[in-house]
């Protein structure tokens, strides 16, 4: 379950294991669910890599119908990548595609191995919007799980 909050910017992200050689965002990003405090009903899935990083990350939103928030229930968050193609899914709805045609050069960050991470940050101005006094503190993000899958080989 994730916090709620005009500046709270829970994520759950994968950053590449080279990050000390290719350093960011050569190491390449994937957000695997971003929500931005703002939008409690919207969350986001982006790719951050080398021409396409912070603002400029290669996104895709999407939103929970009649105004509910994520932060209400849990729920799942999931990617699926390939060579080729990259799926973001939502409470197993798949919700976008990303080939390396969507990305500057077809530099698609999902081919190297990612190091798991999750957050959650809260004032972030920049993003997720000033923290107002009647957010609740503390919060929490709780997960319930964490998978990894590997297709067998045909």
């Amino acid at each position: 379950m994730i916090p709620y909050g005009q500046g709270i910017w829970p994520a759950f992200w994968l950053l590449g294991d080279n990050i000390k050689r290719a350093g960011w965002p050569g190491c390449g990003e994937i957000d695997i669910m971003e929500n931005i405090g703002k939008e409690p009903s919207i969350v986001h899935g982006t790719f951050h890599g080398p021409g396409y990083s912070g603002a400029s990350g290669v996104s895709a939103a999407y939103g929970l119908p009649d105004g509910q928030k994520f932060s209400d229930n849990f729920h799942t968050f999931a990617v699926e990548w390939e060579p080729n193609i990259i799926r973001f899914y939502v409470d197993g709805f798949l919700y976008k595609k990303r080939t390396p045609a969507d990305l500057p050069a077809g530099n698609i960050v999902g081919l190297r191995s990612f190091i798991f991470h999750y957050s959650k940050c809260s004032g972030w101005r920049w993003l997720a919007g000033k923290s107002r006094r009647n957010d609740s503190f503390p919060q929490q993000m709780v997960v319930d799980y964490v998978r990894v899958y590997q297709r067998a080989k045909a």
